[in-house]
């Protein structure tokens, strides 16, 4: 029988497992999705769960309630002015696990853990790092072709020098 045997003990120790999860259920409160194995996704999500609805809830012992367990302020803050209200017709079920693949080391199962609807918020984060991306090869083409355009000015350079070196040896060579 298993009485009394519940959660995820994870291989680890009571204060790394817990330093652990609260920095993942930070990230994700942060990032919208994370990337983890698959047993620490489904030890984290009792405790996203509890941390939205604290969001949901909204008053001040709430937040402190968040703010003692999260890492940032910054994700206090995401949760209740951005999360809490998002879920807040919703009862429960407000993150997916989605399983991916297998770690390269040692084959643990992984998944991705991300909070329902946040489909806009990354999309719009993948928009933003192609713009940088685009920017950032035009300004390399950019860089390229002056350099290119420098690299060809020098040689006509140098080979006006030369030829003008060449007539001079020339005429000395008819004296």
């Amino acid at each position: 029988m298993r009485h009394k045997v519940a959660g995820w003990k994870l291989g680890r120790t009571t204060s790394h497992r817990r330093s652990l999860l609260r920095n993942l259920v930070t990230s994700l409160i942060v990032e919208e999705r994370v990337e983890t194995t698959l047993p620490k996704a489904k030890a984290m999500r009792p405790q996203v769960e509890k941390m939205i609805t604290l969001g949901k809830r909204g008053d001040l012992a709430a937040r402190r309630q968040a703010a003692s367990y999260l890492m940032t302020k910054e994700a206090v803050t995401k949760l209740f002015e951005t999360i809490g209200p998002r879920f807040g017709d919703r009862n429960g079920g407000y993150l997916r696990i989605v399983r991916t693949g297998w770690q390269k080391g040692d084959g643990a199962d992984k998944a991705f853990v991300e909070l329902l609807g946040s489909e806009a918020v990354l999309d719009e984060k993948r928009l933003k790092r192609a713009e940088a991306r685009a920017k950032k090869v035009e300004e390399a083409k950019k860089a390229m072709e002056e350099a290119d355009a420098q690299a060809k000015a020098e040689a006509e350079a140098a080979g006006e020098a030369k030829a003008g070196d060449e007539a001079k040896e020339k005429d000395k060579d008819k004296e």
